[in-house]
């Protein structure tokens, strides 16, 4: 998701004929990921402690043509890109993709460990540590006391990434997303207009800085809001 490419690259023979096979294969496939997705969307919303903090959620299976520019952009920066057929679903850990949407970036101290212990109870697995991306320094502090990995993508992405895998003999992964509702108005925009490559207006991405800060904001003031309810409440 952060990763972004400039240019087009003309690819070698072999190279389209393994991106062929391996989108072919994806496709043969494809029902298995959408199968993954909605399961771990049916856990996640039905568990109560959990659904109370999401706004809303979302799931989607990356489409053929999306993973064939992805494998050549990987093809391109790479001289010799050794993804096929025999390990795309071990590289490639985007082919299904959940997104949560919360209102306040602070929830995710409850929600992380809730997440976890969901996952596990219905016999999931987190592939490595989750990755909070983050370039804001509070809220890079924030996901490190909570137990996150953090990461710095100069694009000012913000979302917290778990890799999921299914308990299946031959197990599949599905990237899960969790980030604010602020971060997701940032998110969908720069995903228009920046993603996956990058806008050739060098205006365009200053504004999306811009937009990146006055959403960090934004999150800062909707966390206020809540923890000042919070204490009038109590």
């Amino acid at each position: 998701m952060v990763s972004m490419a400039t240019s087009d690259t003309t690819l070698a023979a072999d190279d389209d004929r393994r991106i062929d096979s391996a989108v072919a294969f994806f496709e043969r496939n494809r029902g298995r990921f959408g199968a993954l997705a909605l399961s771990l969307r049916s856990c996640l919303t039905e568990d109560d402690e959990l659904a109370d903090m999401i706004h809303f959620i979302r799931h989607r299976v990356k489409d053929s043509q999306s993973l064939r520019e992805k494998l050549k952009r990987h093809s391109a920066e790479h001289e010799r890109s050794e993804i096929d057929e025999s390990n795309l679903f071990d590289r490639i850990t985007d082919l299904a993709g959940l997104r949560i949407i919360h209102l306040h970036t602070d929830q995710i101290r409850a929600m992380h460990p809730r997440i976890l212990a969901v996952l596990e109870a219905n016999r999931y697995r987190v592939v490595g540590k989750p990755v909070a991306y983050c370039w804001d320094v509070e809220y890079k502090a924030l996901f490190q006391d909570v137990g996150f990995h953090t990461e710095e993508a100069d694009s000012l992405y913000t979302t917290v990434h778990y890799d999921v895998q299914s308990s299946h003999r031959t197990p599949i992964t599905c990237e899960l997303q969790v980030r604010s509702l602020a971060d997701e108005v940032w998110g969908e925009v720069s995903h228009r207009v920046n993603y996956p490559v990058e806008s050739p207006s060098e205006a365009c991405r200053d504004q999306l800085k811009v937009l990146a800060r006055l959403t960090s904001g934004c999150g800062r003031l909707v966390d206020s809001i809540f923890k000042s309810h919070g204490e009038g409440a109590a």
